[in-house]
């Protein structure tokens, strides 16, 4: 008892678990008793993390050495994409199995459960709990607030800690409208102050008080590297002084090929441009920052990583890692997301353990909309109905698989992004395009969309645009593009060219 005391945290939980899977028993039924003992699923997500990844080779200075050994373990795809580059939108496809331009989830709002398309479908964890596993979450894995609190026992058992990200009594770095979030520093000195290290305490706690008897499916969202960039100093010392970071490579005259709408799509953001961060110095501090909150958020992972093996789970375990969205740091012209291009729509995906090969990179394309019937094959479940993903079984077997399907990302109604193993396909909403030859051209730096000897490239992409394009659910809200007798409305303001900041 005097030991258990030291750890409120895993009491708090050890009742509560216990209390929970009295309670799923009865509301899963007959299911839950005699379903047979499945793999385990470690559902991990992180926010906004591009390929800045040392697997992935997306930054030379980027250190994330538990993110690596996942990758060694398992199976990495180098070509996984999200569904649409803003986080509700991205998490409510993902976890319901459906896309944006079937459901018109599009903004920071709607939630889930607020939309007919969604209101009543079964989410992945759902549809484990129906067969017969122990559910739970802590950190951001749902959108945060998508989920009303009165309905969070519905979606898992136990529905555990979200803790914010820190925040420091006046912003550091003074950007554009001078949002809160938008800043990144040497913060917090302890880094048990951070989201990430409560979140991971939350989950250690969970996977060392786990039900007997039932396999379990245990999510575990962390926050960063999303805005603010905070770490402690430990974690920037293991980067170079500001002078000697790399930055990613641009092109200044990058957008003269790339139609005008694009802009629409990230019209007015909080997230600095990169003439902002040029004219204020912050571009490498940005850089920095991002590299080093990224590090501290390794270490996270690692953490939870450690204890699955502490308890002798890891053999019996599927574990994937996955980003919702990737992030720009000057790319294109931006920082942030809400972009139909690589930087902002590729992420990682990590698979290991059972049933998965080790140390396979894939360059097939993927996306997160994937991972609901990949895991449900992987784990001998029965089949849920209407996903519009398709399982990645052929490609954790075997990495050189062919794959059929290319990857979409769609961002508002109208706009989407057809990715394939060598090319990326985009056409907006007033019907202008972009072509980009990714084995040659891996920044998009050279549009090629008007070459007539590629028209065939064209068509074939564009065959797999999807054929619905839902508006906009209602109490769509923030970052949502909408049109009115052929004016263009971005948050429910009319666009005026004039009004874009060079």
């Amino acid at each position: 008892m005097q030991e258990a005391m030291k750890h409120p945290i895993g009491v708090f939980f050890s009742w509560a678990v216990a209390l929970s899977t009295l309670l799923s028993f009865a509301r899963d039924g007959v299911c839950a008793a005699v379903a047979p003992r499945r793999p385990n699923v470690l559902f991990i997500a992180i926010d906004d993390l591009n390929d800045w990844v040392g697997c992935l080779g997306g930054h030379p200075q980027a250190r994330t050495p538990n993110l690596d050994r996942l990758a060694a373990r398992g199976t990495v795809f180098l070509n996984a994409h999200v569904q649409s580059p803003l986080c509700n939108p991205s998490r409510a496809s993902l976890l319901s199995g459906l896309r944006p331009s079937t459901t018109g989830i599009y903004g920071l709002a709607p939630g889930l459960r607020d939309v007919p398309a969604t209101r009543d479908c079964v989410t992945l964890p759902q549809h484990f709990a129906r067969h017969g596993y122990f559910t739970a979450g802590f950190g951001k894995v749902f959108h945060d607030g998508s989920i009303p609190p009165r309905f969070r026992t519905n979606e898992l058992h136990v529905w555990g800690p979200a803790p914010g990200m820190p925040r420091r009594p006046k912003a550091s770095v003074g950007t554009p409208g001078m949002h809160p979030l938008m800043d990144w520093a040497v913060f917090p000195e302890d880094d048990r102050d951070q989201a990430d290290w409560k979140i991971a305490d939350a989950a250690i706690a969970q996977l060392k008080s786990l039900p007997p008897g039932r396999p379990f499916f245990v999510a575990v969202g962390f926050r960063l590297p999303h805005v603010p960039c905070y770490a402690s100093q430990k974690w920037f010392d293991q980067f170079p002084p500001e002078g000697q970071i790399v930055l990613p490579p641009v092109l200044d005259n990058d957008r003269e090929d790339v139609p005008f709408f694009a802009w629409y799509l990230h019209w007015s953001l909080p997230e600095p441009r990169l003439t902002w961060l040029r004219k204020s110095g912050q571009w490498r501090p940005l850089v920095r920052a991002y590299l080093a909150s990224t590090t501290f958020m390794d270490s996270q992972v690692g953490r939870v990583l450690d204890t699955l093996d502490s308890i002798g789970a890891a053999e019996n375990t599927v574990v994937v890692l996955w980003s919702d969205n990737g992030w720009h740091l000057g790319e294109k012209g931006i920082s942030g997301k809400n972009s139909l291009w690589e930087r902002s729509t590729r992420v990682p995906l990590i698979f290991a353990g059972q049933g998965v090969a080790k140390g396979a990179r894939c360059t097939q394309p993927a996306e997160l909309l994937d991972l609901y019937p990949s895991l449900v094959e992987l784990c001998g479940l029965s089949k849920q109905d209407g996903l519009e993903g398709h399982s990645l079984g052929p490609q954790l077997k075997d990495a050189q698989a062919p794959r059929p399907w290319p990857a979409i990302t769609t961002h508002n109604a109208g706009n989407h992004s057809v990715r394939s193993e060598g090319w990326r396909y985009t056409r907006y909403a007033d019907g202008s395009e972009e072509l980009y030859d990714l084995r040659r051209d891996p920044n998009e730096w050279t549009n090629l969309v008007k070459r007539t000897e590629l028209a065939g490239v064209v068509r074939e992409h564009a065959r797999w645009l999807p054929a619905v394009n839902t508006p906009p659910a209602a109490g769509s809200a923030h970052r949502v593009l909408t049109q009115t007798n052929g004016v263009w409305f971005w948050e429910g303001k009319a666009i005026q060219r004039a009004e874009l900041e060079e």
